[in-house]
């Protein structure tokens, strides 16, 4: 995998989407490799090969037999230097990416719903823009726009190779010497984290869509990450995840769907992996479409906790899930390149990645209670209700 420190934070204003529209042209071609022929040639030697932006890093990867390993290190290598592109086949991949919004994005509720959320949540931060690009601004990106972004973000000194198989580390580091070592450093622009702005009160989002079949709600809280904001809370927020809303044993599922049957789904999602802001999600899919009763039991959830703590019992369980998920996780080579390498693109070391299991085991009763009191605070809340196109409205704030 070679990952490089750039994603759609990077991006100018006017040019959303220009990293994800760049993932797509560097399959185009060089002076060494034809257009179209680098995923032709994977294919060829018995792998696969495809690419992912995300907000803070692109990647691009092959999978191969060892004896390969040479062979992609080689054109990957190349396509950092020498990317070539002609006019028309920037014209057809613009297509290619606007149809891949209108069908993955603009055709989808949720997805469009999603995307509503972050531009409420985040004021300032770029999060609030999707990495896929508005359309608007896909339709503009242009040759230039992506060679410009190109020349400015690809090189080796902005980029992290990861490889995992049945290879030798010092052949590697070899071969990696030989192919991007080769490649000159450039004076790249300082990655710098944008500062979200200050949340002073809580923010509504309804949205209604005739797609719709069944109402979803919605609440995020402000939180922080492994790099961004109070970062030792990131591992309790992790923890209290998995007990608030991971899986049908969960606080949250225990409650809105068991004992209250107000609700048919409830669970949360915590991530701290990015270079900036994150937040703590709670969903719930309400029993026959009614939100009413949801915003009331979902706080008394998360009150219990920020005034309690958790049980031991809970603690215990959430932190063996998280583990086995992590070992779980390492059992493909897939896997591991992932973990490490956006861990490592982010900022964060070998040594995170391996101390994990022990900083997650070491979470106590006194963190999570400490990460809840500080994360779920009304004011820092985002709450979202995605309902049916027809159907009663749903409930406001009380009126005095």
């Amino acid at each position: 995998m070679a990952w490089y420190k750039v994603g759609a934070t990077e991006e100018f204003a006017g040019k959303t989407g220009l990293a994800h529209f760049l993932e797509h042209l560097m399959f185009k071609g060089t002076g060494k490799v034809p257009s179209g022929e680098f995923s032709k040639t994977v294919s060829r030697n018995g792998g696969q090969d495809n690419a992912f932006t995300s907000s803070d890093y692109t990647a691009y990867f092959q999978q191969v037999a060892a004896g390969k390993l040479a062979l992609v290190m080689e054109m990957e290598a190349d396509r950092m230097a020498n990317l070539k592109i002609a006019e028309d086949e920037v014209n057809q991949e613009r297509d290619v990416v606007i149809e891949e919004r209108r069908s993955r994005t603009d055709n989808s509720p949720p997805a469009l719903f999603r995307e509503q959320m972050d531009a409420v949540q985040f004021l300032s931060h770029p999060y609030r823009v999707p990495v896929i690009g508005w359309m608007r601004d896909i339709e503009s990106l242009t040759r230039a726009d992506a060679l410009g972004f190109y020349t400015l973000h690809y090189a080796p000194n902005n980029a992290v190779v990861v490889v995992v198989g049945d290879v030798e580390a010092d052949a590697v580091k070899a071969l990696a010497d030989r192919t991007y070592g080769a490649i000159p450093a450039k004076k790249v622009p300082p990655r710098t984290v944008s500062v979200e702005a200050p949340q002073l009160a809580a923010r509504e989002l309804v949205m209604r869509d005739a797609r719709v079949s069944q109402t979803s709600w919605v609440r995020t809280y402000a939180a922080p990450s492994y790099q961004y904001g109070d970062s030792k809370l990131a591992m309790p927020l992790q923890v209290l995840d998995q007990i608030i809303g991971g899986g049908t044993t969960s606080r949250l599922y225990q409650t809105l769907v068991v004992e209250k049957k107000i609700a048919i789904e409830a669970g949360s999602s915590y991530g701290g992996d990015g270079l900036g802001p994150s937040t703590f999600g709670i969903s719930v899919r309400p029993r026959n479409d009614d939100p009413a009763p949801i915003p009331a039991a979902v706080e008394a959830v998360i009150a219990e906790v920020a005034k309690n703590g958790v049980t031991a019992e809970e603690l215990t369980r959430a932190k063996k899930s998280l583990k086995a998920a992590a070992v779980y996780a390492r059992d493909s080579g897939e896997g591991l390149a992932n973990i490490f390498g956006a861990a490592l693109v982010t900022g964060r070391s070998v040594q995170d990645v391996m101390s994990w299991p022990d900083r997650i085991e070491a979470v106590t009763n006194g963190d999570i209670i400490a990460a809840a009191r500080a994360v779920f605070v009304p004011e820092r809340s985002v709450t979202g209700i995605l309902l049916p196109a027809a159907g009663p409205p749903p409930p406001g704030p009380e009126r005095p």
